[in-house]
């Protein structure tokens, strides 16, 4: 009898074993570049929580295009704008779009150099004009520093020594690294800890206007259940903290 019983919950153990195996999902994340820290680790946190298997890709150009018109794909992250954009499309379910993070702006140098003050928007000031080469991006974070430029009256001073980064050819960090300039100011998030470069700080005061992010689930998706799930967890607390690791902020609610 004993042995009929250890059996039979062997039998029920390996049926509800199954039954979880099929209802683990395989979500897949499409995530710019200035997302990725972030997402990462909410993949990583809500995949060991569910059971769900998360895949953060960072596809650009016709491969990104490809995807959320045709998947695999799931989960979408955009600046709002074009998040706005997409849901009006019909890429993206527009029930499921919400804000979801902030990423500031700061700064680096080769690894090595000194690293300038930039304690205070005078400071910081100081820096870009002793400093013999800039670049930034052309992205939200790009508009953003050439926007603090514009408050301080340095375009035209500093347009001979800026160079713009962009256009999915990597980020501020990657030239800075090989020496195309001096000083590179990009998100935080996507700065901190790159091979070949020192981050200094944050961009001071006022001049840090961060970018804000939004997530939604594709109209693509197989997984729609698992796929909210993640968007709810992204916006929870437990989210905020894991964004908070990443350099990011949560939206505010």
């Amino acid at each position: 009898m004993r042995q009929w019983a250890n059996a039979a919950t062997v039998g029920v153990l390996a049926i509800f074993g199954l039954s979880i195996q099929a209802a683990a999902a395989e979500l897949i994340v499409l995530a710019g570049q200035g997302n990725v820290p972030g997402v990462r680790e909410l993949g990583a946190a809500f995949a060991l929580r569910s059971g769900h298997k998360v895949t953060v890709l960072e596809e650009t150009g016709a491969a990104l295009e490809k995807r959320i018109s045709e998947g695999p794909a799931d989960v979408i992250t955009l600046g709002p704008e074009a998040m706005s954009e997409r849901a009006k499309k019909g890429d993206v379910v527009a029930n499921s779009v919400t804000p979801y993070m902030l990423a500031g702006l700061g700064i680096s140098v080769r690894a090595g150099a000194p690293k300038p003050d930039i304690s205070t928007v005078d400071a910081y000031k100081a820096t870009l004009l002793a400093a013999k080469s800039i670049g930034y991006s052309r992205g939200c974070s790009g508009e953003h520093v050439a926007q603090g430029i514009e408050q301080l009256g340095l375009t035209e001073t500093l347009k001979a020594k800026t160079v713009r980064t962009g256009a999915g050819t990597g980020p501020v960090t990657f030239f800075l690294a090989k020496g195309d300039f001096e000083l590179g100011i990009q998100q935080t998030n996507i700065m901190v800890g790159v091979p070949g470069t020192d981050y200094v700080g944050p961009v001071p005061g006022n001049l840090n206007k961060p970018c804000p992010n939004s997530v939604g689930m594709l109209r693509v998706s197989k997984e729609q259940d698992a796929a909210r799930a993640m968007l709810a967890f992204m916006v929870s607390p437990e989210g905020a903290v894991l964004l908070r690791k990443a350099h990011e902020e949560p939206a505010p609610k």
